[in-house]
């Protein structure tokens, strides 16, 4: 259901000249914030952005898919962005339970339908919304194509790391501490501050400005670290996950060699098992592998563009 117009800040974002933002409301009542570019006749891409992302940070890819003939829409998810955030301090990402995500799935699916954005859909899906994306693909939602970049289907720990995650989330759980930071989760304080030096989203100097400006112009977008609450769903939904079989929809997924946010094993069994899906190593390539620098960026948007278009320029009703 939507609930009338939300902020947008142009000022920060770019973008296609045409974009609307909403604010629409999930089944269990949170008051979510959406983005739509409706310019795009070859079907419609909702993003689904990774933690601490927001609406504005994917206007540059709403830019490259319109000049591919693609509409496009971005969310942010519950408890980042500007949507209503839970707990004591705003900057904690916190859920309690990543089920809550598809709640927000439904009622950002429901809106581009209700608002006429053009079919069919497609998904892009970074990082945590890569994990978000695959339970929604599992649920049979109406997604014609898959891309999925740097998908977060698993952690980076060793074997003594993820047992230490697993004992700090549940005993920060039977302890009442759902909504305490995870110990050592870093830039809670000041995300905006993060050098360009040893950052692991970008190699390039450009994007990195871009994406740090928006949040020192508008610190209400910044989130920083994760609550224990949401590292052990987090933990719960990536080892469930595993366990299914791969959907049917057609995907490619997209990994940098420098990775080093989510886990390259994971993304690499799951491609394995995976008989419509293509994965791409990008050279290179850190953790924000569409926000590298213009020449890559383009080629791969061209290469998103044409998964899309597999199932895009064939008649839909």
């Amino acid at each position: 259901m939507s609930g009338g117009a939300a902020p947008f800040h142009r000022d920060v974002a770019g973008g296609p000249a045409e974009v609307r933002a909403l604010w629409i409301e999930a089944a269990d009542g949170a008051r979510l914030r959406v983005a739509l570019w409706p310019a795009g006749g070859r079907g419609t891409v909702a993003m689904f952005p990774g933690r601490t992302e927001f609406c504005e940070k994917y206007a540059d890819a709403a830019a490259h898919l319109a000049a591919r003939g693609f509409a496009s829409a971005a969310i942010d998810w519950r408890g980042q962005g500007l949507t209503a955030r839970a707990g004591r301090h705003r900057m904690l990402g916190h859920v309690e339970d990543f089920s809550e995500f598809q709640r927000d799935v439904d009622a950002f699916v429901t809106l581009l339908d209700t608002q006429g954005m053009p079919r069919p859909f497609h998904l892009l899906a970074h990082s945590m919304g890569g994990a978000i994306g695959l339970r929604a693909l599992l649920r049979r939602l109406p997604f014609a194509n898959a891309v999925f970049s740097a998908p977060m289907w698993g952690l980076p720990l060793v074997p003594h790391q993820r047992l230490a995650a697993w004992a700090l989330a549940n005993a920060g759980g039977l302890l009442g501490l759902s909504g305490s930071a995870v110990p050592r989760s870093g830039k809670v304080a000041d995300p905006a501050s993060a050098p360009f030096e040893r950052n692991l989203l970008t190699t390039d100097p450009a994007m990195f400005v871009w994406m740090k400006r928006q949040i020192a112009v508008h610190p209400e977008l910044a989130l920083g670290g994760p609550t224990v609450g949401w590292l052990r769903s987090a933990l719960g939904e990536m080892r469930a996950l595993a366990a299914l079989p791969s959907p049917a929809t057609p995907c490619l997924a997209l990994l940098g060699t420098e990775e080093a946010i989510v886990d390259p094993a994971a993304v690499r069994d799951r491609m394995d098992r995976w008989p419509g899906g293509r994965l791409e190593i990008v050279a290179d390539a850190r953790h924000e592998v569409l926000m590298e620098g213009d020449t890559r960026r383009a080629r791969l948007f061209d290469e998103v563009a044409a998964r899309f278009a597999a199932e895009t320029d064939t008649p839909h009703t």
